[in-house]
């Protein structure tokens, strides 16, 4: 490899390498592997997290070199290995999460199959984190201590505790510390220390005391030390002191004698040439010598992180939605190989030439094998649809390695598995079951109750919008072909289309947009088709700020009658619904003690909730308020699954500008209905539910939210002026500046309103929503171009026209129901 392909810190910067099977040598031979996979007690199932930039995917290639012999790359070089994209070379930041299967030997010599995950670390990217954490039994957070604890590590902790999942750290690029911050030893390993308090700080400010968490200790070995000269050990605390002093020495000249002291504690000696060594061929030396090979990191693994075996019983009873009673919840339980097959699917990787996608997921109970069909159950499946669901046969099954794959005939529970021919019959997540009735403990296992594993639960939201179209109608097919594409290998990307056929696609910021529009620009021009895309736009909320000024009603076709008011939430109950702090699974009891606790509901409201929407965790709640003595109650409750399927429609799609709804309380306060109601399909209720909810939102002093994001922008003292020169032109709410130790420097970390129509190239991450300043409803008001910082008074309508203009709505908003109610 030339120079020129390498950076100044020796990242791989290249063209994308085209790896070729006779060059790509594992060290384990596949009958190892596959011996492996065979034993779930055997298994280490890890996602590698942490924050951008801080040794992910540095570290994964020390896993590598030791793991395969590579001839085209000096182990001396930073390979990237995982980074398998051209745009993730050229960018030197991961875009997908990529797994490896590795066979790694612990200290005892025993080999204990691995099977990682590199996440990126990129806010933008968190799904693909999301994805890696689904199908992991344990997360390896990674940090970088001279940086220490940032955002998305904050976020990588907290994720990892909602999913159950145990945590041990990996902290690397430790001798950026001596060699880039010049730390002096005592003070290097104070650094260590409070990172790893930091770490154990956050920890305990997520979890609960039922979780039960283990403190980060290096005392107790859930702590691995790494270095960026591909260097790891797990160290006590005296050693990490030492092992400064060693890091440190050649660094600023100490004699030989000294050294060769430091060393010794190691039970490392080198030869006498060594000592005439340059400071940085002699620090690699050195190291090498001192931290070893990666067996530290796989004692850590072993003893912290539980097998595939012993996790499957929680893991399943974490993401598993049917019963806890069944023989096939058993199986899973017990990782039983000869069990009804349940295979959880999370994620797609795409062939080389773009013909098909691979599905990827981790086999639960049974035995996968080439040439077997299997059921596929997708994220809206009921065990009543279940003869409507497809039946695919899988054509091959391999381990995927990152740039290469190993083909496989059968892969058992516990496995990682990349599965062709079934990718046609998925849009996101799916769960595999056996095609038809399979013996089981010697009786038949009816594959009709098969339930889902759980979609996966992403901690952000796509809260930014860019539309997509040919440049020519002819190519739409194309295009259409191509958002199927996109759906599918970006976890969170969703594809909506407006009133006026314009194709939207739904992401989480600016960077992953900026990558989903170059892979569908790649993927149409191998057809000829080019694309035009919309510059990024943030997405708005609809919320109301009073109550309903008065009740408002609509009637069916059948003359039945229902009347709502809609008023605002109380403080911070949208987001406790966001966050499962109460769920409408619980009992009615659990329900109302809730409300009452937490935001001081009385006891008749409490007992009222019927629904949240526009999902079961949406922000938005639906009471029933109506009184026995007015409203005949038995054919309410016969009505009442048709009224929550209004109101979730109307909190789907406000009506301001056909964005959801947030914070809003909706009453049902009467209703009458037609006796014969009870004896027939009770036609209308839906959609009258819809238009009366509309309604008493416009009544109720309407408003639009924006979201609101922090933001961290890291800067050369230098540059500084220039930065805050920038800032001062955009809307901020509040700025904290942080002095960091390091070549960046400077961090400004603030709460920024992003603007529609401008592009934010830091990087950012949705904080909480806000209104915005202005009545969107307030036809009076003259709308003034769009300026940096526009007259607020202006904001609310301004932005409501431009999005009901963009989504080829009709500028009057009108719900197309009836007149507001007479009554008081």
């Amino acid at each position: 490899m030339s120079d020129d392909e390498y950076d100044e810190f020796g990242n791989y910067v290249g063209p994308e390498i085209e790896p070729d099977e006779e060059e790509i040598h594992s060290y384990a031979s596949r009958r190892d592997l596959v011996d492996l996979m065979s034993n779930p007690a055997r298994v280490r199932n890890v996602a590698l997290v942490g924050h951008i930039h801080h040794g992910k995917t540095s570290f994964m290639d020390l896993l590598v070199e030791q793991t395969h012999q590579i001839s085209p790359l000096e182990s001396s070089e930073y390979m990237r290995y995982t980074d398998t994209r051209s745009d993730e070379q050229t960018l030197r930041r991961s875009i997908k999460a990529v797994p490896m299967s590795l066979a790694l030997e612990d200290s005892s010599s025993n080999h204990i199959l691995c099977n990682i995950m590199d996440a990126p670390g990129h806010l933008d990217l968190s799904d693909e984190m999301t994805a890696a954490l689904r199908l992991s039994d344990g997360a390896v957070l990674v940090v970088d201590p001279s940086e220490g604890v940032m955002l998305n590590t904050e976020r990588a902790i907290q994720h990892a505790i909602q999913e159950n999942l145990p945590i041990v750290v990996v902290i690397t690029k430790v001798d950026k510390l001596i060699t880039e911050l010049n730390l002096r030893p005592e003070v290097a390993y104070n650094k260590l220390r409070d990172t790893i308090k930091i770490i154990n700080d956050h920890i305990s400010a997520v979890s609960s005391a039922a979780q039960n968490v283990t403190t980060i200790d290096p005392t107790v070995g859930n702590v691995c030390f790494a270095s960026s000269t591909k260097i790891l050990k797990t160290i006590l605390d005296d050693d990490a002191v030492n092992l400064s002093n060693a890091v440190y020495c050649p660094m600023i000249g100490e004699p030989k004698k000294s050294m060769e002291a430091i060393l010794a504690g190691f039970g490392v000696r080198l030869h006498n040439a060594a000592y005439t060594m340059k400071a940085w061929p002699l620090l690699r030396l050195a190291c090498s010598n001192v931290f070893g090979t990666a067996s530290g990191f796989t004692d850590m693994l072993v003893q912290h992180i539980p097998s595939a075996k012993d996790a499957a019983g929680w893991k399943v009873e974490h993401i598993y939605t049917g019963p806890k009673d069944s023989k096939l919840y058993e199986a899973m339980k017990q990782c039983t190989s000869s069990g009804p097959l349940m295979i959880d699917v999370v994620k797609f990787y795409p062939k080389s030439d773009w013909s098909a996608l691979d599905a990827f997921g981790r086999v639960y109970s049974g035995t996968l094998k080439t040439g077997q069909s299997v059921k596929i159950l997708q994220e809206a499946y009921t065990v009543e649809e279940y003869d409507d669901t497809p039946v695919k046969e899988v054509t091959n099954l391999w381990v995927y390695q990152g740039r290469y794959r190993l083909a496989i005939s059968t892969a058992g529970p516990g496995s990682w598995v990349l599965i062709e021919g079934i990718d046609a019959g998925i849009t996101k997540t799916a769960t595999l079951c056996n095609s038809k009735y399979d013996v089981y403990h010697g009786s038949k296992y009816n594959v009709e109750d098969a339930y889902l594993f759980q979609p996966l639960q992403f901690n952000t939201l796509p809260l930014m919008r860019v539309s997509a179209e040919p440049s020519h109608p002819t190519g739409l097919p194309i295009v259409l072909e191509g958002l199927r594409y996109i759906s599918r290998t970006y976890p969170h990307a969703n594809i909506k289309v407006e009133e006026s056929a314009l194709h939207m696609i739904l992401g989480t910021g600016e960077f992953q947009m900026n990558r989903i529009i170059k892979d569908l620009s790649e993927f149409c021009s191998d057809s000829g088709v080019e694309i035009k895309d919309s510059v990024p736009a943030v997405l708005f909320r609809e919320t109301v700020v009073e109550s309903s000024s008065m009740k408002c009603s609509a009637k069916t076709p059948k003359r039945n009658k229902i009347t709502m008011i809609a008023e605002p939430l109380e403080k911070g109950l949208a987001e406790d619904i966001e966050n499962v702090a109460v769920s409408t699974d619980w009992t009615s009891k659990a329900v109302d003690e809730f409300f009452k606790r937490m935001h001081k509901w009385d006891l008749l409201d409490g007992q009222s909730v019927w629904a949240f929407g526009p999902d079961e965790h949406g922000p938005n709640v639906l009471l029933d308020g109506t009184l026995s003595t007015e409203v005949d109650k038995g054919l309410l409750r016969a009505v009442r699954d048709y009224i929550v399927h209004g109101f979730q429609w109307a909190a789907r799609q406000g009506p301001l500008c056909d964005e959801p709804m947030r914070n809003v309380k909706f009453k049902i306060v009467d209703a009458i209905f037609a006796s014969e109601l009870s004896h027939g399909w009770p036609e209308g209720i839906a959609p009258t539910t819809r238009r009366v909810a509309h309604s008493a939102f416009l009544m109720a002093a309407p408003r639009l939210m924006e979201p609101v994001y922090y933001v961290e922008i890291h800067t050369p003292v230098d540059d500084l002026p220039k930065v805050r020169e920038v800032l001062s032109r955009r809307h901020i709410d509040k700025i904290t500046d942080v002095i960091l130790l390091g070549p960046r420097g400077y961090v400004l970390k603030m709460l920024l309103e992003v603007p529609t129509k401008r592009r934010v190239s830091v990087l950012i991450a949705f904080d909480h929503w806000a209104i915005v300043p202005g009545d969107p409803l307030a036809e009076s008001r003259v709308l003034q171009p769009y300026e940096a910082t526009p007259p607020t008074q202006n904001l609310a309508r301004q932005f409501m026209m431009e999005t009901r203009k963009y989504k080829g709505m009709s500028e009057d908003v009108d719900v197309g129901g009836d007149e507001p109610s007479d009554e008081d």
